[in-house]
């Protein structure tokens, strides 16, 4: 059976460093702000904003909220993130998604301003990225890497396979990691809902993310003996025996795939966890830029 790679500890592991790293700041009179705009009330949202602002307890981080109806213009949006832009207190700025349909995620995302923009979709971010700069990664692909590293999975001349193109975790996941950079240096395959026959390269991975939001869609056949695979799926499938009528899975046929793999996350219990522990790494390094920024005489 495989080595199952804890998300819940390495991202304990990294809080705790966070942790530290935030009274070290606090010694010279900053304190990282975190600001998480909702807007609506999906359920699923609404525990992942919770979490986000415990999470920002437990280390120290101030977490900002603000809750805004399902109603709410796009143009009320769009002014609350300018003001947030402005404010000296918020480091970074988090816009829950999926947003309604009267708003366009796009116009929102670009508006925050890249040195606040702690999810890294930001345009300026994603292309800095792309040219191998610093910039602020996106969290859920940074978590896997972070995954692969702590867990003594260097990526580093290996075949990586993802599975999925989203802008959120298969296109900033590839970016990340055939980068010319320390946790990085793969060679990494892309593959789709159009990929014909995507067994033909899951099989040859060395390591298998699958980001493709279809439950269990990685099969044991799928896979070579002795993968390393990092589930991003999470999936609700109907479950009678569950108090919520459903149970939480990942993309990943879990339960056959990890007899032939060397390690795998599970889910949950993964990525989850180190999804919002990167949005707080995130934060606290662009509270740090702000006061370098500030040293240097830069507004």
């Amino acid at each position: 059976m495989a080595k199952i790679i804890d998300g819940n500890k390495i991202a304990a592991e990294i809080k705790g460093e966070i942790a530290l790293d935030v009274k070290k700041l606090a010694r010279r009179k900053i304190t990282p702000g975190l600001a998480v705009v909702l807007v609506g009330e999906d359920p699923a949202s609404q525990v992942y904003v919770r979490m986000k602002k415990r999470d920002c307890t437990e280390v120290g981080i101030l977490s900002f909220d603000f809750d805004l109806p399902k109603s709410c213009s796009e143009k009320r949006l769009l002014t609350l993130i300018a003001k947030l832009n402005k404010d000296p207190k918020v480091h970074g700025i988090l816009v829950q998604l999926p947003l309604p349909k009267q708003i366009s995620e796009a116009k929102v995302l670009n508006a925050i301003d890249p040195v606040k923009d702690v999810d890294g979709f930001h345009p300026i971010n994603v292309g800095k990225l792309l040219n191998g700069e610093k910039a602020f990664l996106p969290c859920t692909p940074h978590g896997c890497q972070q995954l692969l590293m702590r867990s003594g999975y260097d990526p580093a001349g290996k075949h990586v396979v993802v599975v999925g193109r989203s802008n959120i975790v298969g296109k900033p996941m590839a970016a990340i990691l055939m980068q010319k950079a320390a946790g990085a240096n793969a060679t990494v395959t892309v593959c789709h809902s159009r990929t014909k026959n995507i067994a033909k390269f899951t099989q040859q991975a060395d390591i298998l993310i699958a980001a493709i939001g279809v439950p269990g869609f990685i099969k044991s056949r799928m896979v070579k003996q002795g993968v390393i695979v990092i589930d991003v799926g999470v999936n609700r499938v109907e479950d009678a025996t569950k108090k919520a009528g459903y149970r939480l899975v990942g993309d990943v046929d879990f339960k056959n795939v990890s007899k032939k793999a060397r390690a795998i996350t599970p889910v949950p219990g993964g990525v989850g966890p180190m999804t919002r522990t990167m949005l707080l790494l995130n934060t606290l390094e662009a509270a740090r830029n702000r006061k370098a920024s500030k040293k240097h005489g830069r507004k």
